[in-house]
């Protein structure tokens, strides 16, 4: 039996990728779809962990003069005879990436673009021995060879590359740039976002707009950043969005291509999780998965059949959007994420171009439109399935992805919710007090005036476990914070998992709390539910062996921003 193709984690280079047996989903007919269509700059924007870096190296692969043309055999573009011969290893090629360039301060950041724009020179150090050079060229090009190149050399150092290329090869030059627009969000967080703006506009201005030496361009970033006039007066402009039909699948993995790699892996039997869990996303009218997600899983599922599905998009990025967006909402952006969350739709006015400065200005209408646009932009919304035209290209009728995506919103809520509660230290303090010492009617009391600034889970779309699971989440972390007792969730107890276990050494007390979502507010059946459940399953078998003398049980149900308590002892 074949051994099988490895899975490429986080692999960024197509060459290597096939000839050290990966599995490779073939995106290479973009190529042929691109050169019919394309414009002399093109900015393709998705999400990240979408495939934008491999989709950057195999262009570099297959125009670049002296690449290996091996590389492409069997595969969709090898099909397009005309378009190979006319175009494979044809052309010079400048390929950076700015994904490196993140520093705490303007002159960290041009140190870091130093060190990109001097490895990509370095690449193309046979110049320096052209003969078809002058030594004016070659001094001036010796100007991107030293340790660090100055700011100002910078500016033109795309451009200058681009014509020394030229003049060598004969042949107009490929310019690639992968994630262009990371410098400024960067900068944007670290607070030296015009400095790094100026810089950006000028290094892409000489190399983008006023260089002749240019074949065409192609960037890549998760923000189309047109409003800080970056990409301002460049002729035959192309802006592929995370919206368009045109290259739609050429990112990430569609359906089919998702079935056949757990097929071929015989993961089959999984796919209705990776459904669940994955894919959501759309890209005008097509569904696409996150290649990272479906990689990373499938990798664990191989490497032990029974492991979970987990989330992997969400833990790549730091997550600060969707943070920005809930650390002081108002109360109608409270309300629209309860919509979001619980399974709904919210329409919203998206904005196709983005500046930084709007998400922090002072008009709050304009700063909200901003952000929802950012959110929908890099992967945190996508369009409704059922999207009907709104009469409006800006009009979006906007749904969160899919479950991994859902926890993300979940996990900042119940942040959010912490910091609100915490601030009302005394009765944060009390509220603790009562569950351990079973003033029931205090708790209850205390826990349904927190919840008048949560966010609630309405009776939609999602399920009651679902429900269950986001109160629990809320509760868990109003408790967790009391240093004065253990705080365990979901861990065995008699034959059965309890929501959450309390243990107070100290003062050897113990409380199990049973969390259920009483359905259109059957606040009794689902308090009957709860307490059945906790003696049926001896939950509190794992409190006696701790050496529990008093065990406090507790059922408590949630109704959107209510809730009810019953204690026995």
């Amino acid at each position: 039996m074949a051994e099988l193709l490895k899975l490429p984690l986080g692999e960024e280079f197509l060459a290597p990728l096939i000839r050290n047996g990966f599995y490779y989903v073939d995106k290479t007919q973009m190529l042929a779809d691109f050169l019919r269509s394309r414009g002399s700059v093109n900015l393709f924007t998705r999400p990240r962990r979408f495939g934008k870096s491999l989709t950057i190296d195999m262009f570099k692969s297959f125009f670049e003069i002296g690449s290996d043309p091996a590389v492409f055999e069997g595969l969709a573009i090898s099909r397009e005879k005309d378009i190979c011969n006319t175009y494979m290893g044809k052309y010079p090629v400048i390929s950076i990436s700015l994904k490196g360039v993140e520093a705490s301060s303007y002159e960290k950041a041009v140190r870091s673009m130093s060190s990109v724009i001097g490895a990509e020179a370095r690449r193309h150090s046979y110049l320096l021995d052209s003969d078809r050079l002058s030594e004016v060229d070659k001094l001036m090009l010796r100007e991107l060879y030293v340790l660090r190149i100055e700011e100002d050399v910078q500016r033109d150092s795309l451009r200058l590359l681009s014509e020394m290329l030229t003049k060598h090869h004969g042949r107009k030059v490929i310019l690639l740039i992968d994630e262009y627009d990371v410098p400024l969000d960067k900068a944007w967080q670290n607070g030296y976002y015009d400095e790094m703006v100026g810089h950006i506009r000028t290094v892409f201005g000489n190399s983008l707009k006023t260089n002749p030496y240019l074949e065409f361009a192609v960037i890549t970033g998760c923000l189309r950043i047109a409003r800080e006039s970056i990409f301002t007066g460049i002729n035959n402009f192309t802006i592929n969005t995370i919206s368009d039909m045109n290259f739609a699948s050429c990112f990430g993995f569609t359906e089919q291509e998702v079935l056949a790699m757990l097929d071929y892996y015989g993961l089959s039997e999984k796919a209705p999780l990776f459904k669940e869990w994955y894919d959501g996303y759309r890209f005008g009218n097509v569904e696409i998965y996150c290649p990272w997600d479906v990689i990373n899983q499938a990798a664990k599922l191989l490497a032990d059949p029974g492991a979970p599905m987990e989330p992997h998009w969400i833990n790549s990025s730091s997550n600060y959007i969707v943070r920005d967006l809930l650390r002081d909402p108002s109360e109608g952006t409270q309300a629209e994420i309860e919509l979001l969350i619980s399974g709904e739709a919210v329409t919203k006015e998206l904005m196709p171009e983005l500046t930084y400065k709007d998400l922090t200005g002072d008009d709050e209408e304009l700063r909200e439109t901003y952000l929802w646009s950012v959110l929908y932009s890099t992967g945190y919304l996508t369009d409704a399935p059922s999207s009907q035209s709104t009469g409006s290209d800006r009009l979006h009728r906007l749904v969160i992805p899919n479950k991994e995506i859902r926890m993300i919103y979940e996990l900042q809520i119940r942040s959010w919710f912490r910091q609100k509660t915490k601030s009302r230290s005394k009765e944060w303090e009390a509220f603790c007090s009562s569950i351990l010492a079973g003033d029931v009617q205090a708790a209850q009391n205390l826990l349904n005036g927190f919840m008048e600034e949560s966010i609630s889970i309405r009776d939609t779309f999602v399920g009651k476990q679902y429900k269950e699971n986001f109160y629990h989440g809320l509760l868990l972390g109003l408790l967790k914070g009391d240093g004065r007792w253990l705080v365990r969730s979901n861990t065995e107890s008699g034959t059965g998992y309890p929501d959450i276990s309390l243990w107070a050494p100290s003062k050897k007390t113990g409380c199990i709390i049973e969390v259920k979502y009483a359905e259109n507010g059957a606040f009794e059946a689902a308090l009957d539910e709860a307490m059945r459940q906790i003696e049926d399953q001896d939950y509190v078998s794992s409190l006696r062996l701790d050496g529990a003398e008093t065990i406090r049980k507790y059922g408590i149900a949630f109704y959107k921003k209510t809730c009810r308590v019953r204690y026995r002892e």
